[in-house]
């Protein structure tokens, strides 16, 4: 079976829809059509219901999905081992916002000087969305907080973060914590710390970045725990009042990992890269 053709099937039963199928596999809408129905006479099965907004999987489209996927995600390991079988030609290197300045930019200043040769590419989320993609083998490596829990990861390096709990200095600090968003491990991190104080009655407010939230903390507006680094990039070590958070309480690394299965060609150097940590 073309594993194109499922390619396309795969990347349809994701958008529901033929056209943004189309827009991200950078095709005609009418070469997407064509290639289902090619797949679907191949078959001998219609995959897809056509309806007034997309369309949606049939019995027979819902069973291959899964199957279709693997084989897919096959490929993309096949072709990436294939490609830097002898050499490391290309890295996509995935990072969390947090770790953007302290460890991303760092390391590609290194490879870029170490390995003018090799092509890199970039993408920031968090930490369940890159390990995701880790899985999927959308990136090749990748920053996350905390040690990787899934069984096909592998840690390549780990960098210690020196944690800090932040309150106003100069106004009364409201009982909330502030936080990038919900999944974000270090507002997870403010929660727990707040067990530890004994508070549990306390508001919970998401914003957008962690500048804001560290303006909106020198304002009263509520407390935060963050990596000194961050605080530091911002300029507010000054500005509020920190108490250093002991390990024993609250402890998230930063971990350079891969796939196991997706191991770079340089990975003895991305273990003992040093990131000025």
């Amino acid at each position: 079976m073309d594993s194109n053709l499922l390619k396309i099937f795969v990347a349809v039963a994701e958008k529901k829809s033929i056209s943004m199928a189309a827009k991200k596999l950078k095709v005609t809408q009418t070469n997407v059509s064509l290639r289902i129905k090619q797949l679907e006479k191949n078959i001998s099965f219609e995959l897809f219901h056509r309806v007034p907004k997309g369309v949606l999987l049939t019995k027979e489209g819902e069973k291959l999905l899964p199957l279709a996927v693997e084989i897919v995600n096959k490929v993309k390991e096949a072709k990436s081992q294939i490609r830097n079988i002898k050499k490391q030609d290309s890295l996509i290197i995935g990072s969390t916002y947090s770790n953007t300045k302290m460890r991303l930019i760092p390391l590609l200043k290194k490879l870029n000087k170490d390995y003018p040769e090799v092509k890199l590419e970039l993408v920031t989320n968090n930490t369940i969305a890159l390990t995701q993609m880790l899985l999927e083998y959308k990136v090749d490596i990748a920053f996350i907080n905390n040690e990787p829990k899934h069984e096909d990861l592998i840690l390549l390096k780990k960098f210690d973060n020196e944690l800090l709990f932040i309150e106003s200095k100069n106004e009364a600090s409201k009982d909330a914590i502030l936080g990038h968003e919900g999944i974000c491990a270090f507002f997870n991190a403010s929660k727990t710390y707040y067990e530890y104080l004994g508070t549990r009655d306390y508001e919970v407010l998401e914003l957008a970045n962690f500048e804001v939230i560290l303006a909106c903390v020198e304002l009263g507006m509520g407390r935060t725990l963050l990596p000194k680094s961050i605080v530091d990039r911002y300029g507010y070590l000054n500005k509020v009042k920190i108490t250093k958070v002991d390990k024993s309480i609250v402890n998230i690394p930063t971990c350079l990992v891969c796939r196991k299965n997706n191991l770079p060609k340089i990975s003895t150097y991305l273990k003992k890269v040093s990131l000025g940590e």
